[in-house]
């Protein structure tokens, strides 16, 4: 079976984070010109009397001029007015069209930041693999779609600037600042209509993006088991670092029942050892426990070191069950165990 078919489960949490953090991101570039351009419309409207105003300064500035003859210092002086007047009037808009760029990336995908992007990858500028890039059937769909969204675009725009071109020759007999008022009411106008149609075509844009990037993030069922073992841990693994721990749990165990005072027993299954210490433990303590053969390993321990070993099958079930290592017995079992334990004080003293 194919990887695409294969690939058929939707991408985890994980896989769609590490994504992000490639800087692997669903961006809808039309989205995005959107986003600029209608910044862009609203700012060039807000701005619009201050632009205007500069606009008919420069006209004045130009013809302060007339009659002058054109020397070095006067186009000098021409060329700086006119490099001032013009960063005036762009830099509003340029800022403007910088800061929409950043709110459309975050409006799409959130604040990420990633250098693996921009990291130098030698593969990248491989020739033979950029023209098959080049000449690829995606770069082509995507080059078909370019073209018809332009051609698009222009003949809706071309269609009414001839509209607009008709009343050209009663405009000229306006003033400065009336053909700069009508140019505004026809800018609003015609960017009005772009608009919509950026909008449209930015939101159809959108959904094929985000449809496809999920869909390249697709995963196998073999993928999806093997994320989970990376995140849970391999069981096979756990299973080995759990025996391993146990195993030190227990070798640290038999290292205190030399300290034990009684090992109490079920003589063939159960074995726990107490320690009572009256100047430090309001209460006897169980330092070890165990079944079977760990059971014996403890009466093993004890024999060797002359620990008596007390016969108490219900005594030494109920302690294995109720007691932690290390844990004073309950208050319900203390008659018990200071029975146990005044009869090997005793058998000691003889």
């Amino acid at each position: 079976m194919a990887d695409d078919e294969e690939k058929s489960e939707e991408p985890t949490s994980k896989k769609i984070e590490d994504a992000k953090e490639e800087g692997n991101v669903p961006k809808s570039q039309d989205f995005s010109g959107f986003v600029s351009l209608f910044v862009a419309t609203i700012a060039f409207f807000a701005f619009f009397k201050i632009i205007g105003g500069r606009i008919e300064n420069l006209y004045r500035y130009y013809l302060s001029f007339m009659g002058d003859e054109l020397t070095e210092n006067t186009i000098l002086s021409l060329a700086l007015h006119t490099s001032k007047e013009c960063a005036i009037i762009i830099l509003p808009l340029a800022l403007c069209i910088a800061i929409a760029g950043i709110l459309s990336s975050f409006i799409q995908y959130g604040f990420i930041f990633s250098t693996k992007a921009i990291t130098p990858d030698i593969s990248k500028i491989d020739p033979i693999k950029g023209l098959k890039n080049l000449f690829s059937i995606k770069k082509l769909i995507e080059g078909i779609k370019i073209v018809l969204k332009v051609s698009f675009v222009f003949m809706i725009a071309f269609y009414f600037l001839m509209l607009f071109t008709e009343q050209l020759p009663h405009i000229l007999y306006y003033s400065i600042f009336n053909q700069i008022q009508w140019l505004r009411n026809k800018a609003i106008y015609l960017s009005s209509i772009m608009l919509a149609l950026f909008l449209v075509l930015a939101l159809i844009d959108l959904l094929i993006v985000r449809y496809q990037y999920f869909k390249d993030l697709r995963m196998s069922k073999q993928e999806i088991k093997d994320e989970f073992k990376q995140m849970e841990g391999d069981p096979i693994v756990k299973s080995r670092i759990k025996k391993l721990q146990m195993e030190m749990a227990q070798k640290r165990m038999m290292q205190e029942v030399p300290k034990a005072d009684v090992i109490i027993t079920n003589p063939t299954h159960y074995a726990v050892a107490i320690r009572y210490d009256k100047t430090k433990e309001k209460a006897p303590v169980v330092i070890a426990k165990g079944i079977n053969t760990l059971a014996l390993k403890i009466k093993e321990i004890a024999r060797e070191n002359m620990i008596q070993i007390v016969e108490n099958p219900p005594l030494a079930r109920e302690l294995y069950k109720v007691c932690d290592l290390e844990e004073a017995i309950p208050e319900t079992l203390y008659k018990a165990v200071a029975e146990v334990l005044a009869f090997v004080y005793k058998s000691n003293k003889k």
